[in-house]
């Protein structure tokens, strides 16, 4: 006996399987609950960060305090000034001044999240490991974390005088805290020490999820603990450790308070663009310290989104392109098939 079956459902599952509308109701009004559930937090962000960025804008966009105008006039208040408050930060001494707190921003950026990303792994491997008194060593680790930032450059401005504890521990006499790479120098080492735990924190939490079970099948495969660290910690704990740099760098690129108590402000070595801002600020040019903001801001934003680009953090352009990929076992319809019986 043959009996032809053309893969048309019958009438009841065809009924069932008729929800391609549903369906699509069912997604329309997912995504409907999600944004309303979702715009109080939006708001909230809109009213925190995307107005200040935009006020901050506009009021790069001009200039207060008196002045006088083409005809000799004098101007009081606000006036508007377009982009020249921009264009007068590339330009003479304040052009000068910008390069330097550019260059020293990118310095201290790049030393510091390198450091403090090895010494971050290290610090979370030995505290993964099982011994006695490991409470002990992950609190004395995590100490310097916990310790305000004004209060750690008090502490490494007390180590860093003439007469302090590095020079005596060197047998030499240098002047840390004066203009100069020394004083970069003290701050590389004031910040590191610093922020090295946070690092060491969140790897350590990434450590944590890596089943035991993949180290024991490396070892009797004969892997060794270079091999393993390489082979099995990194790549299982890259995501905790791209988040983990990727807060340091833009906590470093805005870097203001551990170096103005360290050194102090107006030492040109040690000049960040957050200082210059405030400085600007202080001398109340609020629309020059406005577009160094600005330009700040477009930086840290730049460094964020080639981060996340070149490293391979982008999740929600992986999960686009999963959502492209066509699926597979996907049933056929509508294909005759003969069943013998």
């Amino acid at each position: 006996m043959t009996t032809t079956y053309d893969g048309t459902p019958p009438a009841a599952d065809t009924a069932a399987a008729g929800g391609a509308r549903p369906r699509k109701r069912d997604v329309q009004g997912t995504r409907r609950l999600a944004a309303l559930l979702l715009s109080p937090t939006l708001l909230v962000l809109a009213l925190v960060i995307g107005y200040p960025v935009l006020a901050g804008f506009r009021e790069s966009l001009y200039t207060r305090g008196e002045g006088l105008d083409a005809n000799g006039f004098v101007v009081q208040g606000e006036r508007f000034v377009g982009l020249d408050n921009y264009t007068a930060i590339f330009h003479g001494d304040r052009g000068d001044a910008f390069w330097n707190a550019f260059g020293n921003t990118t310095f201290f950026t790049v030393t510091t999240v390198v450091l403090e990303t090895v010494i971050g792994v290290a610090m979370a491997l030995i505290m993964q490991q099982a011994f006695r008194g490991r409470a002990f060593v992950r609190a004395g680790i995590l100490v310097p974390w916990a310790i305000p930032t004004a209060i750690s450059g008090l502490l490494w401005r007390w180590i860093f005088q003439a007469d302090g504890a590095a020079n005596a521990v060197l047998r030499h006499q240098v002047l840390w805290t004066a203009d100069g790479f020394q004083a970069k120098i003290a701050v590389v080492v004031a910040e590191v020490w610093k922020t090295s735990p946070f690092i060491g924190l969140l790897v350590l939490a990434g450590l944590q999820m890596i089943p035991r079970d993949v180290y024991e099948a490396a070892r009797v495969d004969g892997a060794g603990p270079v091999q393993r660290f390489w082979r099995i910690t990194l790549p299982l704990v890259k995501p905790a450790l791209l988040v983990a740099v990727l807060f340091r760098m833009l906590d470093v690129l805005r870097m203001f308070d551990l170096p103005a108590v360290l050194i102090g402000v107006n030492q040109r070595s040690v000049e960040t663009l957050t200082m210059i801002a405030w400085f600007e600020a202080s001398n109340l040019r609020y629309g020059s310290a406005a577009a160094y903001a600005t330009i700040l801001f477009l930086y840290i934003a730049l460094i964020a989104y080639l981060f996340v680009k070149l490293l391979g953090a982008d999740i929600i352009g992986e999960a686009r392109q999963q959502a492209k990929r066509p699926r597979r076992n996907r049933p056929v319809r509508g294909k005759r098939r003969k069943v013998t019986a």
